[in-house]
């Protein structure tokens, strides 16, 4: 009887935990959804006002098509852009931080020396006027390239610990194993480490996806110009001096925002496998 009553507690607890957790999904995510949602199917007189209210006629078919069309369709450009700054920022990270954290790992003595460097990178900010400086003198200053590999900078630090804090849970004798099979250093980290480190490629993919996605700052800093445009900066071509076009804007915010919450709710589950899949060895 005890064990009952014990075991009809915890059951009351865990149903209260997962109503108090819903609303504060309805309250955080799912009305100022239908909030951005609701205003991007009214007319320009109804959502100027920007309440809850369901309009009195819908524009939805007008609305996307102009954003869509706008300066002669800077919105899927700035899509384009974004996308392929994401791939490939994406790209190099994952190549370049997993073999980097796999070295880390291995020999102690030069993480020993580096980690303080890459713990730099999450800790200090990017100075925006030497960064600038830089960039033209590489010659790479608002070019796609630019962004790319500065992207891929910014996001390293993270990667890089996530790896190899990841690689730590890979035993050594698999590498033992491979060289005795004959396999070269590059065989061995791509043919047997790399295949391995799938939760937190994955967990990588996502979230620097989505960072990069929606960085704002620094494609305002270090990629200017109406031909560069990003989905982020996209927002600025419905805000003006004398008003904004609220309708439109909020149509806009919720067309750049579908592709990283598909992005999120496939791989919201490798997400937290590849964080914590390197929190305890053995």
């Amino acid at each position: 009887m005890w064990k009952g009553k014990k075991f009809r507690k915890g059951s009351f607890g865990l149903f209260l935990t997962e109503i108090i957790a819903i609303l504060f999904a309805v309250l955080f995510f799912g009305i100022p959804f239908y909030f951005v949602m609701i205003n991007s199917m009214k007319s320009s007189e109804e959502a100027a006002i920007m309440n809850l209210a369901i309009p009195r006629s819908f524009h939805i078919i007008e609305n996307y098509l102009e954003v869509l069309t706008m300066n002669e369709g800077i919105v899927l450009q700035a899509f384009l852009n974004s996308t392929f700054i994401t791939i490939f920022s994406v790209m190099i990270l994952i190549i370049v931080c997993s073999m980097a954290g796999f070295i880390l790992e291995r020999r102690k003595g030069l993480a020993k020396k580096l980690n303080y460097v890459i713990l730099v990178g999450l800790m200090i900010p990017p100075a925006i006027v030497p960064t600038i400086w830089v960039l033209q003198s590489l010659g790479i200053f608002k070019t796609i390239q630019g962004i790319i590999l500065l992207e891929s900078a910014l996001h390293f630090s993270f990667a890089c610990l996530l790896y190899t804090a990841f690689v730590a849970t890979i035993p050594k004798e698999l590498d033992e194993a491979a060289f005795i099979d004959g396999c070269g250093p590059i065989q061995l980290f791509f043919r047997v480490v790399f295949p391995l480190l799938k939760p937190v490629t994955s967990t990588i993919i996502v979230l620097s996806s989505i960072q990069i996605y929606n960085d704002f700052e620094n494609m305002l800093y270090f990629f200017p110009g109406a031909e560069n445009a990003t989905v982020q900066l996209t927002l600025y071509n419905f805000t003006g001096i004398y008003g904004t076009s609220y309708h439109l804007l909020f149509a806009d915010v919720l067309l750049i925002s579908i592709p990283p919450l598909i992005l999120f709710i496939f791989f919201n589950k490798k997400i937290v496998a590849g964080m914590t899949a390197g929190a305890v060895k053995g």
